[in-house]
């Protein structure tokens, strides 16, 4: 067997209400001063209520960073770290989504360790100590409140992460009734991010392992198996609670196993023309799986049978494709556009995004099969409509 290393959060609890056990959590990790970082949206939306509430029971001095965007902006980041070491921070606390948790891990490094965040970018350069941390997520996709990775976007529209253990949080609060009533359009996208983090997790060139497997099934059946009702009822709990917790099984995975050319694509759709990161995934979704059917088969074949049991025994190449069928099934049902013209994206625009795209070495590393340049303007224009 291959040798291999896996690593996620120490702590993570799950309930509907969890958010309430937030004051007891600050309390063990002896914090007094926290900073809640979260965007204005999340806040208006009284999501953040129950966990200010148990804090100021707590006697904790709260302060709030709500100045998240998508997408960060690094200066957004060090708008958050600056406040954070003026008010003398000792715990960070994130309530929200992906870019608001991701925001989150960088505040908690850049507030102790001092360093600069351009400094930072890649794999296992920030090596220094952190504020404690606590994340917790308000849609089910990014996994981030699990993962050791933060991104951001760059001065010159570039998005880069930062790949570093240091950034795992001390506990993770999964609430599934924070997620409930999410429009269905962010519902599904979202819940298509966290399908891809599984997938490319499982059919990940570097460091598959047979943890990162076994959760990468288990959140593909969870996440393929409640996004339709999820995005038909956004006050359903079971499939909230379904979705939520297939998204964070998926961040462990992709934590250890990482994610390919879904994503290396998906990258400048956000950075450039500022859409969602979960819509940026679903929009090359498909087309990045035809492309590595050739390499990818066997895997895909293995995972078939999570979305359309009639894959089951079928030989691998129309299992594969009844899998990619499928995805492409759940993806028009649940109201995904069907082409990158309904973001605002021209065929003018083709040779930019795949530029960018082939600038993502660390994930492209990671795909199956090896992508060029044509490779990736084949499969923009595909997804345009043009290809």
């Amino acid at each position: 067997m291959t040798p291999f290393t896996f690593q996620t959060c120490p702590n993570l609890v799950f309930a509907p209400g969890a958010a309430a056990r937030i004051g007891e959590i600050v309390g063990e990790a002896g914090a007094r001063r926290v900073l809640l970082v979260t965007d204005a949206g999340v806040r208006g939306a009284g999501l953040t209520r129950d966990a200010e509430a148990a804090l100021a029971a707590a006697g904790v001095a709260l302060s709030v960073f709500d100045g998240v965007v998508a997408d960060p902006p690094a200066a957004v980041v060090e708008a958050a770290a600056a406040q954070a070491r003026a008010e003398g921070i000792d715990l960070v606390l994130a309530i929200g989504g992906g870019s608001a948790l991701d925001t989150a891990k960088l505040v908690a490094y850049l507030a102790r360790s001092g360093e600069a965040l351009e400094t930072l970018y890649g794999v296992d350069i920030a090596k220094g100590q952190r504020l404690p941390l606590v994340l917790v997520p308000t849609t089910s996709g990014t996994g981030s409140e699990v993962t050791p990775i933060a991104i951001v976007t760059t001065p010159s529209e570039e998005k880069k992460g930062v790949v570093s253990r240091r950034l795992l949080p001390d506990w993770a609060i999964l609430d599934p009734t924070l997620t409930l009533g999410l429009p269905a359009p962010v519902t599904a996208a979202t819940g298509i991010d966290a399908m891809v983090h599984a997938i490319e997790a499982y059919t990940s060139r570097h460091r598959k392992n047979p943890i990162s497997d076994q959760l990468a099934r288990q959140a593909l059946a969870l996440l393929s198996g409640n996004l339709r009702a999820a995005c038909r009822d956004g006050r359903d709990l079971a499939a909230r609670s379904a979705m939520l917790l297939g998204a964070s099984l998926a961040g462990m995975a992709f934590a250890n196993a990482p994610v390919a050319a879904v994503h290396a694509l998906a990258y400048p759709i956000g950075a450039l023309f500022h859409v969602p990161h979960g819509l940026s995934n679903a929009l090359v979704l498909t087309g990045v799986m035809r492309f590595n059917l050739s390499a990818a088969a066997p895997l895909y074949a293995e995972l078939a049978p999570l979305l359309d049991p009639a894959a089951a025994g079928c030989p691998v190449p129309e299992a594969a494709e009844r899998f990619v069928a499928a995805l492409e099934d759940l993806c028009r049902d649940c109201g995904v556009p069907a082409s990158l013209a309904a973001v605002g994206i021209g065929a003018g625009d083709l040779d930019r995004l795949a530029g960018d795209a082939m600038k993502q070495t660390r994930l492209l590393v990671n795909n199956p099969r090896d992508m060029t340049l044509g490779d990736a303007r084949a499969i923009y224009a595909a997804a345009l409509g043009t290809g």
